[in-house]
């Protein structure tokens, strides 16, 4: 995996993040392994698929880009967006245990 790819694509997604008043998850464990398989994503087909929602073999036609166009609302209704990756401050705070609630097939 290239360094180059995680960084460039942590920076794209801390900035859409910040843009809409979102934080990362809190565990770091968590939000670095999410950015490497969105990073490999971009590597191999050339955009940022998301990893949660991806099928298997990944369908560039139908397959979602990180953000996400849901991510909009799974915020509002959740506090989070469904690979547990964006939290809003207040959801942040309070955040479950990631790893106990949802698995990411990347």
């Amino acid at each position: 995996m290239s360094e180059d790819a995680e960084l460039q694509t942590r920076k794209r997604l801390e900035k859409i993040g910040k843009r809409r008043g979102l934080v990362f998850n809190k565990n770091h464990g968590w939000v670095d392994e999410v950015i490497a398989l969105i990073a490999s994503n971009y590597l191999r087909y050339g955009n940022y698929y998301c990893c949660c929602k991806q099928s298997h073999p990944l369908d560039p036609e139908n397959d979602t880009v990180c953000p996400c166009p849901e991510l909009d609302d799974e915020i509002k209704a959740d506090g989070y967006c469904h690979c547990r990756l964006f939290f809003t401050p207040e959801a942040g705070k309070e955040q479950m245990n990631i790893l106990e609630t949802i698995t990411c097939p990347g």
